[in-house]
Parts: structure tokens; sequence; C-alpha cells
């Protein structure tokens, strides 16, 4: 199927809510759920989540949602996830990417991280502009989902709200910006950062570095996992004793 007809299956405004709902929760999404976070029956929300599915944009399994197994635990329900497929169109034809694998592989080659890494925080404060070093971890959420990054707030390992996940955060009101980190589900660089991970992941944490600003109350740091952005933002806070 060409990219053109994968991306045209989001046309449909109720399919596209509900492909945004699974890609932004960063686990498998139930047909129950998904229904109800878009307020559609769960019989339509089947039929979109299947066809977006069947274009390659999802994922499907199956699994008890309850938690329960044995005798009493119910039939596995289809969950969905959104698959790490990447799609793009350009009219006409185009390959940035091809172009940006050689360019990573010569940098490599020659040895110029430094050099990237200084040249991506220049184009990081560049895309800030005037504007003052960022205040807090909301408008970082709100700058980097301008940039791609789908950025969550989740709690931090070892503090009291660890593992709860993003609703339990919420709920639980605000919390000290020390016991907060935001993680980002999707990597703009994704590709060329699985082939040279040390070069682009530098370059990234650069770049962020740029629009932040240096004396903003917001620090970016390592922290890769699988599927996710390499870096991690969190206060400058959690550094201060």
């Amino acid at each position: 199927m060409e990219d053109i007809d994968v991306i045209a299956a989001l046309q449909d405004p109720v399919r596209r809510r509900l492909y945004e709902y699974v890609a932004a929760q960063g686990r498998e999404v139930g047909r129950n759920e998904a229904a109800e976070a878009v307020g559609v029956t769960r019989t339509l929300a089947a039929h979109h989540l299947d066809k977006l599915t069947e274009v390659g944009l999802l994922e499907s399994g199956s699994r008890r949602l309850t938690g329960r197994s044995g005798p009493g635990a119910g039939r596995p329900a289809k969950v969905y996830t959104r698959t790490r497929a990447e799609w793009a169109v350009s009219l006409p034809a185009r390959d940035y990417r091809t172009a940006a694998e050689l360019l990573a592989e010569a940098a490599e080659q020659a040895g110029l991280d430094a050099g990237l890494r200084a040249a991506a925080r220049r184009r990081g404060e560049e895309l800030r502009g005037s504007a003052e070093p960022c205040g807090g971890l909301e408008e970082a959420m709100g700058m980097l989902t301008a940039r791609g990054y789908e950025p969550h707030l989740e709690a931090a390992e070892g503090t009291d709200g660890a593992g709860r996940g993003d609703e339990a955060i919420e709920s639980a009101g605000p919390a000290e910006p020390a016991a907060r980190i935001v993680r980002m589900h999707n990597c703009p660089f994704h590709a060329v950062a699985e082939l040279f991970p040390p070069l682009v992941c530098g370059m990234n944490l650069a770049l962020l570095e740029g629009m932040l600003g240096a004396d903003g109350a917001v620090r970016a740091r390592m922290d890769a996992r699988p599927g996710q952005c390499c870096v991690v933002l969190e206060s400058s806070k959690n550094n201060e004793h």
C-alpha cells in the first residue's frame, strides 16, 4: 500500500481521533476504552480501529483486560498499539532520509560529534528566538508537542508517585517539581537515531538544550529507553541541594 493511501485513511474524523488517542497512550488500548475516549459506540470504534490496523497505522493483539486468569477470567479482548513504522508523503518524491543517513555516517566516521552538537545547540537557540529560557515542565511540553516529540508527564523514579502513571499524578493534584519528569513517546529522528545512536542522540540533546535555554527552570538529560526518545526533561530544581 502506498504511503499516501495510508495517510488518507486518517481523513475520517472519528478514525483520526481514535488513532491519536491510541498513539498518545504509549500502551495497549482496548476497544471499550477507545470508544469511551472519543465518544462513539464500541461497534463503530472497533470498525475504525480494525481499519487502522489493516492499513498499518496500528498493531493489534489480544489479552485479558481484567488482569485475572483461569476459569471465570473472561475471553481475551482485542487491544491496539501504534505501529513503529513511519509514513511520509512528498510531492514530488524526495528522499531526505537517505541524505540524513549519509550525512550522519560521514559525520560519525570523521569524528564530528562535537561540531554537530554545537550546531544543534545553536539551532535550538534560533528556534527559541527572543523568548526567555523555559519556565517549567508544562511550558516545555507545549514546545515539544509542536515539534512532534509527544511529551508525557510522569512520576520520577524513586518518588512517592513512581509507577502511578499520568492519570494518578493528575488525580493526586499538583506535585513537587522534583517528583516529575517529562518523557517523549516519539523521537522525530527515530530512523537515523537507530543507525547512529550516539551521534544523533547527542545532537538531539544539544538541540533541546538550546531550545530550553541554559538558565531556565528545565534541564534535559539522556535516559534512553526502547521505543522512546533518548532524552528526558526534569525541573532544574531536582539537582539543587
